[in-house]
């Protein structure tokens, strides 16, 4: 696998055809069972995670450790109730305590979780106070902490000698290290009055390619995208809104061959992003990506899908006139390191929901397939051997709930299968009516090549 330079940016080059043969997949990975894959153990892990022991008790970090650079991860949902302004500067206390740990880091990105629509404004006027002209690129999404407080704070840092970061306005922020540029998108809001659900989704598509071209990338090298739809379920027209969502996605990705690749067998126009598409609060739409570039000669992207589901893009129509263009996973090889993204993921086998009604059945058949999803195993399948995570190996996880009752049954099963794992617990409808939790996550890994 070779990187190659195509015009003025980089491109990245899959490395290998990947095969989507549903009975071929089941009968490979049988045997998989829970708990550690075989190759756990046998590798120092690049994240370390733990609860903060500080008054926000619902807090958790983690710090992951790439050599020349390092990320902390924050996860913050605040104990106190009251006013919003307590609850949101007693965040901010806790953040700063935290990466006064992990000195030299620099927040360059941020999602905020409001209960209220109405607390945006004072929110970011706190934010603009805390950060002053540093304030990191920050998306506000209406989707209530289950916890019932007023917010909760995602946040990154990164540090190292050699990070750089660029700033191109409010929606746009680059960070470049070790031969490779990240470029994040974030912040881009259509409301209703852009149209229905494929207006708004279009709008957003095409906000966010001007953002990414503005900061010297575009579409072709998104990896990850996000979508909170407010009323995702909702019939527009005779038709769900997701649906048009997925209508809209469709349409704007006919026009793009994602990374500069060539072709993968079974995906048109190459490789889809790993993606979660969530519900939020309001009528609006709210979007962000990531994009990435690199100039190294040993780095590759690889979609992964599921054993056990089918694929996204090849859903029936039943649940999409136009199926949902995504992977369920995007893993980046740089060196002998592997970030992967894990797109939202609930409890679907093949392209069934299952557990209908039942919240913590719903809940451990969704880790399950996290955890078949980013196994040793399921690398080796697509073509890779030496990689592949554990669960342990995430950095953070966002647990979206229908319910926020759920929380209660939810939240212990996660704190059993990821540890100490950050998470936040939000809100959100998700985008068939029967799934009751569905949960993203992104994990960082070792890659020791294995001759084949």
């Amino acid at each position: 696998m070779v990187g190659k330079r195509a015009g003025d940016c980089y491109s990245v080059y899959s490395a290998m055809p990947v095969s989507h043969s549903g009975d071929r997949r089941r009968e490979k990975f049988g045997s998989i069972q829970r708990g550690d894959s075989p190759l756990a153990g046998r590798r120092s892990p690049l994240v370390s995670s733990a609860a903060a022991a500080h008054p926000v008790k619902a807090a958790g970090f983690s710090v992951v450790d790439l050599g020349k650079s390092s990320r902390v991860s924050l996860m913050l949902t605040p104990e106190a109730r009251g006013a919003f302004e307590d609850q949101a500067r007693e965040t901010l206390s806790t953040m700063a305590a935290l990466l006064d740990k992990t000195p030299k880091m620099q927040v360059t990105s941020q999602t905020v979780f409001l209960k209220d629509l109405s607390t945006q404004a004072q929110c970011e006027q706190i934010l603009t106070e805390h950060y002053g002209s540093n304030r990191p690129l920050t998306n506000f999404v209406f989707q209530p902490p289950c916890s019932g407080a007023a917010l909760a704070l995602e946040a990154w840092a990164i540090g190292g000698s050699e990070v750089q970061i660029e700033r191109f306005g409010p929606h746009v922020l680059a960070v470049s290290y070790d031969g490779v540029r990240w470029v994040h998108c974030s912040g881009i809001c259509v409301g209703e009055s852009s149209g229905g659900a494929y207006e708004q989704t279009i709008s957003a598509l095409e906000q966010m390619q001007a953002a990414l071209i503005k900061g010297g990338s575009d579409f072709r090298h998104v990896v990850r995208t996000w979508f909170c739809l407010g009323d995702i379920t909702a019939t527009e027209n005779g038709k769900q809104r997701y649906m048009e969502l997925n209508r809209a996605r469709t349409d704007f990705y006919n026009e793009i061959r994602f990374c500069c690749s060539l072709p993968v067998p079974t995906i048109p126009h190459g490789i889809y992003p790993a993606s979660t598409g969530i519900g939020m609060a309001g009528k609006g739409l709210n979007a962000s990506c990531i994009s990435l570039q690199t100039t190294r000669k040993d780095a590759f992207l690889l979609p992964l899908e599921n054993p056990l589901q089918t694929p996204a893009y090849a859903y029936p129509p039943k649940y999409s006139e136009k199926s949902p263009k995504f992977s369920r996973a995007k893993a980046f090889v740089q060196g002998r390191y592997v970030t992967t993204w894990i797109s939202g993921t609930a409890s679907v086998v093949h392209s069934e929901s299952r557990f209908f009604g039942d919240v913590a059945q719903q809940t451990i058949q969704t880790i399950d397939n996290m955890q078949r999803l980013i196994a040793p195993e399921n690398f080796a399948f697509h073509g890779i051997k030496g990689a592949g995570a554990t669960l342990q190996d995430v950095a953070k996880i966002r647990v979206y709930l229908r319910h926020a009752k759920d929380l209660a049954v939810c939240k212990p099963i996660c704190e059993e299968r990821f540890g100490s794992v950050p998470a936040i617990y939000a809100v959100a409808d998700i985008c068939r009516p029967e799934l009751l939790v569905e949960i993203e996550g992104v994990a960082f890994s070792r890659y020791e090549p294995i001759d084949i």
